[in-house]
This record gives structure tokens, C-alpha cells and sequence, in this order.
């Protein structure tokens, strides 16, 4: 799976982004994992609504308009649970809850997505 770097203001917030474009990749995103750990984080897009069926931890989450920009943040999704973007939500990441500091994105903020190996911007 391919992985970018999360970037807002011109700031590195997460430096490990697994990308889930594929219909196969979005289909299991994160589960059967124990954990995904700080500074990582998985992005599925298209996507505007998620579960947290058969999850074994908690999530934040950042939902993206086309132009990935913030238009909703969820904090401690427990599993078992349903989130939605809301109008407008195009895709998310998706964060283990408890890391991620809300001051560095916020609902409004444009952020970025960069090919870890190439540099280049992400769509």
C-alpha cells in the first residue's frame, strides 16, 4: 500500500498515511489490527461515512472535502459505531485515538497529502 505524509500550514502533522484508494483497501482499512499507532494513520477516499464494526480500538477521525479541506473532525470513535462527514465529506483519515492534537488541524484548514516516496501531492 502506498503511504504519503499528512501536511497543514506547511507542517509535517502525520508523518505515516497509508493510503486506501482501492475498492479492496478501503474494504478492510483497519480491521483486524490491534492497534495502528502514533504518527500513523490510513486514508480512505472516496469515503464520507465509516464503522467501527469489529474495531479493537478507538479512532479520530478527519473528514475531507474534494480539495482536502477539514470539514469535520470526530474524536474517540469507540468501536461498534457509525461517523459521518456530513455534507460535503469526501473522504478521511483515520487516527488511533489519544495522539493527534486538535490545535494542529482544525475544521476550515486546507491540508495536503504527499507521496512519501515521490514528494508529490496526493489527490
Amino acid at each position: 500500500m502506498k503511504t504519503a505524509v499528512l501536511r497543514c500550514c506547511g507542517e509535517d502533522i502525520i508523518g505515516i498515511v497509508e493510503l486506501a484508494v482501492g475498492l479492496r483497501d478501503r474494504m478492510v482499512g483497519l480491521l483486524g489490527r490491534d492497534s495502528l499507532g502514533g504518527g500513523k494513520a490510513m486514508y480512505l477516499s472516496p469515503c464520507n461515512c465509516i464503522h467501527t464494526f469489529f474495531m479493537r480500538f478507538n479512532l479520530d477521525l478527519i473528514f475531507l472535502d474534494r480539495s482536502q479541506r477539514v470539514v469535520r473532525i470526530v474524536r474517540e470513535i469507540r468501536p461498534n459505531r457509525i461517523a459521518s462527514g456530513g455534507a460535503g465529506a469526501h473522504s478521511v483519515i483515520e487516527m488511533e485515538s489519544g495522539w493527534f492534537l486538535t490545535e494542529k488541524v482544525r475544521v476550515g484548514e486546507q491540508v495536503e497529502l504527499i507521496d512519501a516516496s515521490t514528494g508529490e501531492r496526493q489527490a
